[in-house]
């Protein structure tokens, strides 16, 4: 049974699983799936202090969801020391070749280690991807409303307008940051 778990799921058990979550969620109680909102919450649980973004009943509205989290972390430590799988990741040879393009050359691991790694951090092109990218993906979560996760798996499975221009919008983003802006940093 390990044997199977470790090994990497194909779409058609993983899609249909990540798709059961929505209703699941619509199920018990009307919730709505995504992680960005918990930044919020934790803030309002730890130091609400005088800002009035912060007042309000997060054990209400947010208790769930930081439940939620919590879970994702700790099935991510299971995944990590009971289900760890030493396989070399399995990357596409156009993929190796263009990030070898980029001047990425340690491709043994889940990302590269020139980029993703404290001496990364410290480097030009590191600092702006972490950093940058950090601030940029927390900024336009809060912008847009929502997070990816959230916007395209629950805000597309309720028909929502916003969440098609959002996931339409990363996918546009994506494509710019991949073809633009990583050929600059790099």
């Amino acid at each position: 049974m390990l044997d199977f778990l470790s090994q990497p799921w194909p779409w058609y058990i993983a899609g249909p699983l990540i798709g059961l979550v929505v209703p699941a969620l619509l199920f018990l109680g009307g919730k709505q799936f995504g992680v960005s909102a918990n930044l919020r919450h934790l803030c309002a649980a730890t130091i609400p202090g005088p800002v009035e973004f912060f007042k309000y009943d997060w054990k209400k509205s947010g208790l769930w969801n930081l439940t939620f989290v919590l879970g994702v972390v700790i099935g991510g430590f299971i995944a990590h020391t009971l289900l760890f799988n030493p396989d070399p990741i399995a990357i596409s040879e156009a993929t190796k070749a263009d990030l070898t393009g980029l001047g990425l050359t340690d491709l043994n691991g889940l990302v590269p280690k020139e980029v993703f790694s404290w001496s990364g951090l410290l480097t030009l092109p590191g600092f702006v991807l972490i950093v940058g990218g950090g601030f940029l993906v927390g900024f336009g979560s809060r912008y847009a409303g929502g997070c990816t996760s959230g916007h395209a798996i629950s805000g597309l499975a309720d028909l929502q307008l916003p969440s098609l221009i959002a996931v339409v919008g990363f996918f546009i983003g994506g494509i710019i940051a991949t073809f633009v802006l990583l050929p600059l940093i790099f």
